[in-house]
C-alpha cells in the first residue's frame, strides 16, 4: 500500500527582494486508503505544497524530505514522479493547442506504464471514463482544455485520474469554479478512485462544500506555511462555522 511521507519540508520562491520562504516545516503522511483534506486561508502555502511535491521548477526546496514508498521524490524529475505514482490535478489546467484529448491521454498512459495500451481496450476505457464524468465521447477529439469551460477542465482532470490510476492523487482546488452539478460529478469520480482501497488522496480546498460529497479521514489546517492543527471531518465543520480566526491569531503570536 502506497505511502507519501513529507517531513520538515521547507520551500521558498525567488522574488525581486530575494528568496521568500513559503513552507516552513510541513509534516504530513498520506497512506493508501486515506483521504486527507488541507484547508487554509489564501497565501497559506496549500498550492505551494502541491506543486513542490509535483516538481514545479518555480519552487525551491530548501529543507526536508518527501518520499513515496521510501523512494526520494525530490531526487526525481517531474516525469519520474508521475511514473512513480504521483498525480496532480491542477487548480488552473493549461491549454495545449493542437493536441487532442484522446492523443494526450494515450500518450500519458504509455509514458506512465512504459508501453502503449491495447487500442480496443483503451477506447472502451476512455469512453467509460468520459461517460462517468458526464462527458460525450466526441470530447476526445477536442484540443486539451482549449475552449473548455471551468467545469470541463476539472472533469477532464478526473478523467486523467481514472485512466492513469496513480498511487497518490493531489487535487489542488478541484472544486473551484464548479457549479453544484459539476461538483457532484467530480466528487463521485474522486470517490470512485479512493474506494479502490489502496489509493491516497490529498484534497486541497478553501471550502467545505466539496467535503459534503468527499468525506475526509483527516483534515489539516494550513496557516503561514505549516500545519496549524489536525483532526477529523469535524474540524472542517468548525472551520465552516468559525473560519480561520483562532488559527491566524495563534500564528501571529
Amino acid at each position: 500500500m502506497a505511502t507519501l511521507e513529507i517531513r520538515d519540508l521547507h520551500v521558498s520562491v525567488d522574488t525581486e527582494n530575494g528568496p521568500k520562504e513559503i513552507l516552513r516545516g510541513v509534516d504530513l503522511t498520506i497512506a493508501g486508503g486515506q483521504t486527507h483534506a488541507i484547508m487554509g486561508p489564501n497565501g497559506s502555502g496549500k498550492s505551494t505544497l502541491a506543486y513542490s511535491i509535483a516538481g514545479h521548477p518555480k519552487y525551491n526546496v530548501t529543507g526536508g524530505t518527501v518520499t513515496l514508498d521510501g523512494e526520494d521524490v525530490l531526487d526525481m524529475a517531474v516525469d519520474e514522479r508521475a511514473r512513480a505514482g504521483l498525480f496532480l490535478a491542477m487548480q488552473y489546467p493549461v491549454e495545449v493547442p493542437g493536441v487532442s484529448v484522446s492523443n494526450f491521454l494515450r500518450t500519458a498512459k504509455t509514458a506512465i506504464d512504459g508501453e502503449a495500451p491495447k487500442l480496443r481496450t483503451w477506447v472502451k476505457d476512455v469512453n467509460k471514463a468520459l461517460a462517468d464524468l458526464d462527458m460525450d465521447a466526441d470530447f476526445g477529439n477536442r484540443n486539451v482544455n482549449e475552449g473548455f469551460s471551468g467545469g470541463e477542465k476539472k472533469r477532464h482532470e478526473i478523467v486523467q485520474l481514472e485512466l492513469l490510476d496513480p498511487k497518490i492523487a493531489i487535487l489542488d482546488e478541484t472544486d473551484s469554479g464548479l457549479d453544484i452539478d459539476a461538483l457532484k460529478i467530480v466528487s463521485t469520480g474522486v470517490n470512485r478512485f479512493a474506494e479502490k482501497g489502496d489509493k491516497g488522496v490529498l484534497l486541497i480546498t478553501h471550502y467545505t462544500r466539496i467535503l459534503r460529497y468527499i468525506k475526509p479521514d483527516f483534515v489539516h489546517v494550513f496557516v503561514d506555511g505549516k500545519v496549524a492543527e489536525e483532526g477529523g471531518a469535524e474540524l472542517a465543520d468548525e472551520l465552516e462555522a468559525n473560519g480561520y480566526e483562532r488559527f491566524l491569531k495563534a500564528a501571529a503570536k
